[in-house]
């Protein structure tokens, strides 16, 4: 199953700089890590905020909550979920 999922990151203003840092370098060890399993479809930064829209590609609704609750950065993310699924006007039979 594909969503496509928004987050948007509020650190505390007031949290240690190492924390925010250790935070953010182990978000990114696990978000490779789901990515090269595949679970982790597509990352894109929305510019301009502390924000992405990623595409996950999991078994079930479960399987997704279960992943984002698991992100280092779960606490202090604002998550926007949508299910997808193939639009029959589309040019390609993959999701490019």
């Amino acid at each position: 199953m594909l969503f496509h999922v928004k987050m948007i990151v509020k650190l505390p203003v007031d949290m240690d700089p190492g924390k925010a840092f250790k935070l953010k370098a182990d978000e990114k060890e696990l978000a490779q890590s789901l990515m090269r399993e595949g679970k982790w479809r597509h990352l894109w930064r929305i510019a301009g905020h502390y924000a992405n829209y990623s595409v996950f590609d999991v078994a079930s609704v479960q399987e997704l909550h279960d992943t984002l609750i698991q992100l280092p950065l779960f606490p202090y993310m604002e998550i926007e979920v949508n299910a997808l699924c193939r639009h029959p006007s589309s040019v390609h039979d993959d999701d490019r």
